[in-house]
């Protein structure tokens, strides 16, 4: 299934129908076993109500038996021949014998409790009938057993719940009595459960199917909306619209404002590319024209070349490449090395290799003392050095008399280098903006004194690379003060 709505139409009516049979089939044998214990508990007060008679000398004949008809009897000896049984017992299964004839006992006279024809007189009576024999029998005090089966009485075949207890006639004959008690309300009740079962899960899955179906597309109808309007996007390439957000505050709602989100970070990322990639071709087109033309004049006139010219403009391009391919090195992902870099030692041979500056350079780095590694970092040697060159020829640019540089441990073992000057400085509002590809501010940076507006970024692009960052703020000596935080390498 390729719709996410059958899917979870089919997922629920699949995890209802199981939760369904579980609970009906749990229900059907908790109700079939109360029922069946119910029927059980009535099967033994029968039992036991025959049991007692026999204790007490009953004849077997004279025996009182309630309702023969929903509670049949069957009493067999030890032999297992059957003496007694209840009224119009025409056939029985499921107490160890199936006859239900009594057949005469020998135990019988020595109960002392049938009756004598040959002795009785004329005007016994009931009483001498029912006569007990002298002394007393007992009915077993332990748990009936139970077993199911039919029994046919007058002409009707059901299920019983059969009860079988033990009794002892005053004379000492172990009698077993099965009382029996219809299974007909256990069948009834659990049919009629069953049946309503049957009818009604097949309908509750239908609702539950159908109410699952119509949830589910209404929860994702907004998601379809999202997927056109990317479709449409990604046709007409345009970035800058929008896919609808609806007003729930569900994860739908959240997933529309996040794809926005990427699709403005998207859009930022594609016009900064675009205006970068426009930069780039300007900043190169005006060192190339200027190239060509004093190689054409010097082709002409070769008096005239220019060459002082040429080799600037030569190295103005060669520098502007190379700031370039280290941007687009950045972009795609390029990971600082794993080299311990000491920075008090990378700035003293920065510093020392800047002999044609205008201003000296002033270097405070304290001494490590006794821990060597405590201006240490991990990254790239060649990048860290090009940061560090690129701080201060933004401060040489700008500086009036002063260039300071400086290297302190911070805490948690972090390394600051902080580049100071004492020139116009940069005001609050531009102090982000400075750190943009190919921005320069229009009041202290001119193409001739400055250079193509990237230094500052590569700057701060390489100390995020490094785990660090890269901050600007106001000087002691009333110019600019960079900050390059960096963690320590360990």
């Amino acid at each position: 299934m390729r719709s996410v709505r059958a899917r979870a139409a089919l997922g629920a009516t699949v995890v209802v129908a199981l939760a369904l049979i579980g609970a009906g089939l749990s229900v059907l044998l908790v109700l079939r076993a109360d029922l069946t214990d119910q029927a059980g508990l009535q099967a033994e007060v029968v039992a036991r109500e025959v049991a007692g008679q026999l204790a007490l000398g009953v004849p077997y004949d004279r025996l009182e038996m309630r309702d023969e008809e929903d509670h049949p009897v069957q009493v067999t000896d030890e032999d297992g021949r059957v003496v007694a049984v209840s009224k119009d017992l025409q056939a029985i299964s499921g107490t160890g014998t199936d006859r239900v004839t009594p057949l005469p006992s020998p135990a019988f006279g020595a109960s002392g409790g049938g009756r004598d024809d040959d002795n009785a007189g004329e005007d016994g009576g009931d009483d001498d009938d029912r006569r007990a024999a002298p002394g007393r029998g007992e009915v077993d005090s332990d748990e009936a057993d139970f077993d199911n089966g039919t029994a046919t009485v007058d002409g009707e075949t059901a299920d019983y719940r059969f009860a079988s207890l033990k009794a002892t006639t005053p004379a000492g004959v172990t009698l077993t009595v099965h009382g029996g008690a219809p299974l007909a309300a256990e069948q009834e009740a659990v049919g009629t459960v069953r049946g309503a079962m049957l009818i009604g899960l097949p309908v509750l899955l239908l609702v539950v199917a159908g109410v699952t179906w119509l949830v589910t597309r209404r929860a994702l109808r907004p998601v379809e909306g999202i997927r056109r309007e990317m479709a449409a996007i990604t046709a007409s390439e345009d970035l800058s619209r929008r896919v609808p957000e609806p007003g729930s505050r569900d994860e739908i709602a959240r997933l529309a404002r996040t794809t926005n989100e990427t699709l403005t970070a998207l859009e930022a990322s594609v016009e900064r590319q675009r205006r970068f990639v426009a930069d780039a071709s300007h900043e190169l087109r005006s060192p190339i024209a200027s190239l060509r033309t004093q190689l054409e004049v010097g082709a002409a006139h070769p008096e005239l070349l220019d060459v002082p010219g040429a080799v600037a403009d030569t190295v103005r391009l060669q520098a502007l490449a190379a700031d370039l391919l280290l941007l687009a090195r950045l972009d795609a992902g390029e990971r600082p090395g794993p080299a311990v870099v000491d920075l008090g030692a990378l700035v003293r041979e920065e510093v020392s290799q800047r002999t044609g500056d205008r201003i000296a350079v002033t270097v405070s780095v304290p001494d490590p003392g006794p821990d060597p590694g405590r201006f240490e970092v991990a990254g790239s040697r060649g990048q860290l050095a090009r940061v560090i060159g690129n701080l201060l020829d933004n401060a040489e640019r700008h500086a009036r008399s002063t260039v300071t540089v400086s290297v302190r441990a911070a805490e948690r073992g972090a390394v600051v280098v902080a580049v100071s000057d004492d020139g116009a400085g940069v005001p609050p509002k531009e102090r982000e903006r400075i750190f943009e590809r190919f921005v320069r501010l229009d009041e202290a940076r001119t193409r001739d004194e400055g250079g193509a507006g990237l230094g500052l970024a590569i700057a701060r692009d390489v100390a995020v690379r490094h785990g660090g960052r890269l901050t600007v703020d106001g000087a002691r000596e009333g110019g600019a003060r960079f900050e390059l935080w960096l963690p320590g390498a360990r």
